[in-house]
């Protein structure tokens, strides 16, 4: 068997869908749609809080950080995913396999601290109405952003790190992009670390930050509870409706791919892939459409912008 490190051979091979090869130029159809609909619906977003002055609040700003983490996301993923589909160009140099890796999986553990940045929002707007704009400053949204992206590249860096001191048995990766775990798999030798740490970081994005958005909506609930007229207690949840559905579409995927990669056995090579796409497309096209139609103040921009567009 030949042994391979990350600095004697020239690339890694991105096998694509396993079983579905032959169907990559259809594939590419709703893929490259999903790709198009990422970037209008999370730049008009960004533009629309970049344009106008009454969406510059603490609400809006941490939703346009969020449209910037979907878009970076998109961008390290899915070029490279036509380019196979379309070109068959399946090369991809270490490094630039490891650099994917880091965007794609520090991307979702932003998002993910986001999500917990705006639970903490919503709370403050249904708890602490009159306090909203004190407790909210712009400063703190600056340090919550900051706070979310240092979370994510001390958490991923380390993986492309210790992949570099791996040797690999095998170059063809069986994969659409360089996800953590499917090059630990083309690697031999010790594994034991890169596995653990991995299921770390999932251990500790996703349950921490589920348990501190949950611990959020709790204080929510029970405040909502308190109530006394049903108009108040329909707008408090209306107010938290749309981060709702975010983090849903953003877990539930997530969590949903995960296991069946670790105990599915039984799934097919081809939906393992295809989940681990899904998991990272849907959020950041599902996003900015989720904020689109369940926020009044985006609607009315949209139309004020389309209606001045049209005269």
């Amino acid at each position: 068997m030949r042994i391979f490190n990350h600095s004697n051979f020239m690339t890694f091979t991105l096998l694509g869908i396993p079983g579905l090869e032959s169907q990559h130029m259809w594939l590419s159809i709703p893929f490259s749609s999903m790709f198009l609909t990422i970037l209008i619906g999370n730049g008009a977003i960004l533009f629309l809080v970049a344009t106008e002055p009454t969406l510059h609040t603490p609400m809006y700003l941490l939703l346009a950080l969020l449209m910037v983490v979907d878009l970076i996301s998109a961008l390290a993923l899915l070029p490279k995913i036509l380019c196979l589909f379309w070109f068959n160009d399946r090369d991809i140099a270490p490094n630039a396999c490891f650099t994917q890796m880091f965007f794609i999986h520090g991307a979702s553990v932003v998002r993910s601290a986001l999500l917990v940045a705006m639970a903490f929002d919503r709370f403050v707007a249904v708890c602490e109405p009159l306090r909203y704009n004190t407790i909210l400053s712009h400063s703190l949204v600056g340090r919550l952003g900051l706070l979310a992206l240092m979370k994510g590249v001390i958490l991923i860096l380390p993986m492309p790190l210790l992949l570099q001191k791996l040797t690999f048995c095998h170059m063809v990766i069986p994969h659409t992009y360089c996800d953590h775990m499917a090059v630990v798999k083309m690697a031999c030798g010790h594994t034991k670390p890169n596995r653990i740490y991995g299921l770390f970081v999932i251990l500790l994005v996703v349950g921490l930050d589920l348990l501190l958005i949950g611990f959020s909506y709790g204080l929510i609930l029970q405040a909502v509870v308190r109530l006394n007229s049903r108009d108040a207690t329909f707008k408090a949840l209306n107010t938290c409706s749309a981060h709702i559905f975010v983090i849903l579409v953003t877990y539930i995927p997530a969590l949903f791919s995960s296991l069946t990669h670790r105990i599915g056995h039984n799934i097919p090579p081809h939906a393992h892939i295809l989940l681990a796409n899904l998991y990272l497309i849907l959020p950041s096209m599902l996003n900015p459409i989720i904020y689109g139609i369940k926020m009044k103040e985006i609607r009315d921009k949209v139309f004020k912008c389309l209606f001045r567009g049209a005269t």
